[in-house]
């Protein structure tokens, strides 16, 4: 009797949660939810419904069972992983770079994740892998295989120059570092590449990852604070030194195959160039009238500076609605303003999250608004159609990045729009 309790009662649990996974999959369709990053796409006519790549997703809550088979029920949750590829038994489970409606640039890159300009490789955010795991083990795989036929030294030429600090240049710098190449590794701001844009105590999700010099880099949940830590205690450990401050204009490869950097701080050249930045690039800008005042910021560092303020946050991706949160918590009054209807790229926590916010009455969202006028106190808002003026200390802008397509193309690097095409990378 026991024994067949307990299998209706399984029973039960398991309908109840495909009835819940139908009715998320139904949302993500009617709101034209998009994927943010590089996510699977399922070939539902070879899905064997195994359940593999649910329990594989470290996210959870990314794939479900849905009418017998495994489905995206929360694009915005997948963040890349790829660990629901690997899972898969019948490889039933593709990954994508972009959709129809929002295409993704990336440069195209060889296995071993060169460029099509012979010895400048590209790894991390920049090549489309933008986890923390990934950026890493991109950057210990570059160097290995530039190894394999190492630079030559030569007076007054560096065998290798890396450009970002961030997890793929810091990886790559310890292993250039443990192989003795004569290399240097700059950033035009610090140490921590895009980790250093997320608001305070983000949690940020990697996996472990042996670092040369270091040891085990074992980190699953950490804020942004103790990894940035963890940057440092890796600096202190191994001894390898950063340049920062240092911006990159420009990289050339002359006829000889030598690199030449024009950078803030002087030229620099080298036998192999790394680029590890990250897709953000320069912060987009609005373009409206009083952008320039200094009222006006593109990322939140500290929010308690702002307690007491009035705040407009503008945009609709994860960073803003983080920001604006992280602003409500630290005690200013928060307007979000976003163009469009709704919100269909940021991952279900933030929209819990920002649900819970907007109920108590602490962020203030603005659908359809657009900024027309930045000034000394107030903000000149487009609602709707309707012209409002909302009383404010500060501007934060979350926009998204330009790209640095123009710097890439310059630098002779075929750059590509993915519209949902398939992605495989190297470490999958």
């Amino acid at each position: 009797m026991l024994i067949v309790g307990f299998q209706l009662w399984t029973s039960r649990r398991a309908a109840q949660k495909e009835d819940r996974a139908h009715q998320q999959h139904q949302q993500s369709v009617e709101r034209n939810v998009q994927p943010v990053s590089l996510h699977p796409v399922v070939n539902l006519g070879a899905c064997i419904c195994t359940g593999a790549c649910i329990t594989a997703c470290p996210e959870k809550d990314v794939l479900a069972i849905v009418d017998g088979k495994a489905r995206l029920i929360n694009p915005n949750a997948c963040i890349g992983h790829g660990e629901c590829l690997r899972a898969c038994p019948v490889d039933a489970i593709s990954l994508v770079l972009g959709t129809e409606k929002r295409g993704v640039e990336i440069p195209l890159l060889a296995s071993d994740f060169q460029t099509n300009v012979p010895g400048l490789f590209i790894v991390g955010e920049l090549g489309g892998m933008g986890l923390i795991y990934n950026a890493m083990t991109q950057g210990l795989q570059a160097i290995k295989a530039m190894l394999k036929q190492p630079p030559a030294k030569a007076e007054g030429i560096h065998q290798l120059v890396i450009v970002g600090a961030g997890p793929a240049g810091i990886a790559a710098a310890l292993a250039a570092l443990e192989a003795k190449l004569d290399f240097v590794i700059v950033d035009q701001e610090s140490v921590g590449g895009t980790v250093l844009h997320y608001p305070r105590q983000k949690i940020v999700m990697t996996r472990p990852v042996e670092l040369p010099l270091y040891g085990l880099l074992k980190v699953t949940e950490v804020s942004k604070e103790a990894l940035l830590a963890v940057w440092q205690e890796i600096l202190t450990k191994t001894g390898l030194t950063v340049r920062t401050g240092v911006r990159v204009d420009d990289v050339k490869r002359d006829a000889a195959g030598v690199f030449e950097l024009v950078t803030s701080a002087g030229p620099l050249r080298a036998q192999r160039v790394i680029l590890a930045l990250g897709r953000r690039g320069s912060p987009r800008k609005l373009g409206v009238p009083g952008e320039e005042l200094s009222k006006v910021c593109y990322r939140l560092l500290e929010p308690e500076n702002y307690t007491g303020t009035h705040c407009l946050v503008v945009g609709g991706g994860d960073s803003a609605i983080e920001a604006a949160i992280a602003l409500s918590d630290a005690g200013a009054t928060v307007q979000l303003a976003y163009r469009g209807e709704v919100f269909d790229r940021i991952k279900p926590k933030n929209q819990e999250r920002l649900d819970a916010s907007s109920a108590a009455g602490k962020v203030t969202v603005l659908f359809k608004a657009q900024p027309k006028e930045i000034r000394a106190d107030a903000v000149a808002l487009d609602v709707k159609g309707e012209l409002r003026e909302l009383k404010n200390d500060y501007v934060l802008i979350f926009a998204g990045g330009v790209l640095p397509t123009a710097f890439l193309e310059k630098a002779g690097v075929q750059v590509k729009t993915m519209k949902g095409e398939l992605f495989a990378p190297a470490n999958r």
